[in-house]
């Protein structure tokens, strides 16, 4: 799909030089960099659902546990 839009000149040169040095489209360049922001952004996306499902669960160890892994670490060879 083509599409249009406008960036500021220097920003432009900027990417037209970078596109040019790794040997690729400026389209390509600009399909890349849109596709990485993309995925950064569903990245946070995917960290703020699971804070959201885990913001209210409690960070406590059953004391019961906690006695059983000081055990283990106690007993194991180093």
């Amino acid at each position: 799909m083509k599409t249009a839009i406008s960036l500021p000149d220097d920003l432009f040169e900027s990417a037209d030089q970078l596109a040019e040095e790794l040997g690729m489209s400026r389209s390509e360049l600009y399909a890349r960099a849109v596709e990485e922001f993309l995925a950064k952004h569903r990245d946070q996306d995917v960290t703020a659902k699971l804070n959201e499902v885990y913001g209210e669960e409690s960070g406590d160890i059953d004391p019961a546990l906690r006695t059983a892994q000081a055990r283990s670490v106690r007993s194991a060879e180093w």
